[in-house]
């Protein structure tokens, strides 16, 4: 059933009846479980070895000089 349908159904409701559908809704939410929340920091020290033999400096000056280089061509 389409959530327009379920909507359609439910204006057809007394308003009790959408009361205590709300309230058994709201519970079934309650029970479901929660999803964690995540913190930036778990990602510390991913893809590492990527990295590995790369030298700082060069890279970097490597990164700052990529238009100038894609210019003189």
């Amino acid at each position: 059933m389409s959530r327009e349908q379920l909507l359609k159904e439910f204006q057809k409701l007394s308003e009790q009846e959408k009361q205590e559908l709300l309230r058994e809704l709201q519970n079934s939410l309650q029970q479901l479980p929660s999803k964690k929340t995540r913190s930036l920091l778990e990602l510390a020290g991913l893809g590492k070895e990527i990295w590995k033999g790369v030298e700082v400096e060069e890279y970097i000056q490597n990164e700052r000089n990529w238009d100038r280089d894609s210019i003189r061509k």
